[in-house]
């Protein structure tokens, strides 16, 4: 059996890729404490967490290419790894979404929560299926046996995480193009409670508080667009290695590695770091103040400003 890390000096591949996550992770952490964004801790900054476990054992499988332990580790970590970073990107959606118009989705902005959302729950399930083929292939690769059957299990996890990302990038899409082209879904009616009589003199519509697509709104949805691109490049090459087997071309193939994986995840690290949705949706819709988005204002005066119309 030909192991997927071939005996090659690939040193300083590997300590860069080892750097330049430390130092991702150093920013995410950063900033989920300075912008309390605390959903970031098991998301973006667990993913570059695992990635430097990873290049660092293919950094020790580099130097000692005939040990066993940091083949194992990368194997399994590298693969797992970017699964966090998803669920960044499913959180930073509902966030959107809240700011600009539930009436334009599919997906309630609540869902898309860190401990609610739907897509996060199919990333768990992705890294957890992930996590077995990973222990699975270890394992008979410790018994010196061909590790195809982890690897297929491993191939499931992925497949399984890469549709979850092409119905959310579907309904991204479908939200956007609603939104610009201001075709909501449903009427998104405003609560009356408490409000009197005042209610039955006009039709309360979220419509009329259309979210603003201001210059920081626009930063974050090209910072969600190219991570995702970024994330889903990554998908598909691992989607296409782990099909062609260990031993295949596309494995022993160490330049497609360094691009397609290692390269893309740290694209998408770095696009998250710099179009942050700390500074660039710091004005997103709160529930528990009553507020709408890009507006201060709580129903009952949003309520007056209509009736002023």
């Amino acid at each position: 059996m030909a192991r997927p890390l071939r005996p090659i000096d690939l040193q300083y591949i590997c300590t860069l890729f080892v750097i330049l996550f430390s130092i991702s992770g150093v920013i995410h952490l950063g900033q989920a404490i300075a912008y309390k964004e605390w959903w970031l801790l098991p998301s973006a900054v667990l993913a570059c967490i695992a990635e430097v476990l990873g290049w660092s054992a293919r950094l020790w499988s580099s130097k000692n290419p005939y040990l066993l332990e940091p083949y194992l580790i990368q194997m399994a970590t590298t693969v797992i790894a970017p699964t966090p970073l998803v669920a960044a990107n499913f959180v930073v959606l509902g966030r959107i979404i809240g700011r600009l118009g539930s009436q334009y989705s599919r997906l309630n902005p609540m869902a898309c929560e860190y401990d609610k959302c739907t897509f996060i729950r199919c990333d768990a399930i992705a890294l957890t299926v992930q996590a077995v083929g990973g222990a699975f292939a270890s394992s008979e690769v410790n018994q010196h046996k061909d590790p195809d059957n982890g690897g297929h299990i491993m191939l499931g996890g992925i497949v399984f995480q890469m549709a979850a990302i092409c119905v959310y990038s579907a309904c991204a899409t479908e939200f956007l193009i609603r939104f610009y082209k201001n075709k909501p879904l449903r009427s998104a009616g405003l609560s009356t409670d408490g409000l009197g009589s005042r209610a039955s003199l006009v039709e309360i519509n979220l419509l009329k508080l259309r979210g603003a697509l201001d210059g920081k709104m626009q930063a974050m949805i090209l910072g969600l667009v190219l991570s995702t691109i970024f994330i889903f490049i990554r998908s598909v090459y691992r989607t296409v290695e782990l099909s062609d087997g260990w031993s295949g071309p596309i494995i022993s193939t160490q330049v497609y590695f360094n691009v397609f994986d290692g390269a893309m995840i740290v694209l998408a690290s770095y696009t998250l770091n710099a179009l942050h949705p700390g500074y660039l949706l710091r004005t997103t819709y709160n529930p528990a103040s009553d507020e709408y988005p890009l507006s201060s204002r709580t129903k009952a005066e949003n309520l007056d400003a209509m009736l002023e119309q």
